[in-house]
């Protein structure tokens, strides 16, 4: 029996993940064993999720765990998807922002150190970069080559921009990288794609439209859904996490790659150690994800990762304290 642990089990993604968990999209055939985390305020709410998962009856579905406490909940537990994390707030800076989820991702990342040894760990909660780096940095258990925080959620608005404008299917499209921070400086990279047998660039014939309108759709997608629905991104934050986690644990089909924070030790496309950085990826048949070396990158490419870089860099000196 496959044991998922969710944090933020009341919210808005999770609501939309757990339903796909349980019926065994992940792990297939396997039993689940759900292990869902939630703050004592919201465990009220989190009870009629559980009513609405047994309500279902999936016959994959053979165990709910509840609670507030992650060391209890952690235990033995396959993958775990830390999507709870505390939203920014009128007034907040962005240092207040990484310091208020520090709290919560030292104490997650302690609580990871139960986790079976082959666990992998998805972050999906942002600023989903930094808060990786500190449950990574808490978990002396585990490798850092377990941990991921998620950009998908951005590839998967890149592909689906790009079959918009070529007149394709999202299923034609692959190769799309994104680099770097899940934020506004996020760098979603086309010169690598694919629409079918041919490169994007070679079918889209507009790169100024390629450098600028497509990249600022999909740097503010998020804040664009807000101002259209009030809440921040749910079913497609929860669809991403699920495809992230099915590439972590399935082999890539051979030429392709997808996007991933990696923890970086200074030794990939010239980026500094120690900071989750999303790059290309690939996972091996023995399960190891792999960064995937040897992509040439233009001038714009370079200029726009130097800026996701700067950001990140900023944020962990942000949490520097937090490392000690």
């Amino acid at each position: 029996m496959k044991k998922i642990a969710v944090t933020g089990g009341a919210g808005q993604i999770a609501y939309s993940l757990l339903f796909r968990l349980a019926t065994g999209e992940l792990y297939g055939k396997e039993e689940i064993s759900l292990h869902i985390v939630e703050i004592p305020e919201a465990i009220k709410a989190l009870k009629g999720v559980v009513m609405e998962l047994l309500d279902c009856a999936f016959p994959l579905l053979k165990e709910i765990k509840i609670g507030s406490d992650p060391h209890e909940l952690f235990e033995d537990i396959d993958f775990a998807f830390l999507v709870g994390a505390k939203p920014r707030g009128p007034g907040m800076e962005r240092k207040d922002l990484l310091s208020e989820n520090g709290k919560i991702f030292i104490e997650q990342g302690k609580a990871l150190n139960k986790a079976k040894k082959d666990a992998k760990v998805l972050v999906v909660g942002n600023p989903c970069n930094t808060n990786c780096l500190i449950a990574n940095h808490y978990a002396s258990q585990l490798d850092s080559s377990q941990f991921f925080a998620m950009t998908r959620l951005d590839e998967n608005r890149a592909k689906a921009q790009l079959a918009l404008k070529s007149n394709t299917s999202v299923s034609d499209i692959s190769n799309i990288c994104v680099w770097g921070n899940h934020s506004a400086t996020q760098v979603p990279d086309v010169y690598q794609g694919r629409i079918g047998s041919e490169n994007v660039i070679d079918l889209i014939k507009d790169e100024k439209w390629l450098q600028n309108e497509f990249f600022s759709v999909v740097q503010k997608r998020g804040a664009e859904i807000i101002s259209a629905r009030g809440k921040s991104s749910a079913a497609s934050a929860a669809s991403a996490a699920i495809d992230t986690a099915k590439s972590l644990i399935n082999p890539t089909p051979q030429g392709e790659f997808y996007s991933v924070s990696k923890y970086t030790q200074g030794n990939s496309y010239g980026i500094d150690e120690d900071l989750f950085f999303s790059f290309p990826c690939v996972t091996k048949s023995d399960g190891a994800c792999e960064i995937l070396e040897g992509i040439e990158l233009n001038s714009f490419i370079k200029e726009k990762i130097a800026l996701t870089l700067k950001e990140l860099l900023e944020e962990r000196d942000c949490i520097a304290h937090l490392l000690t």
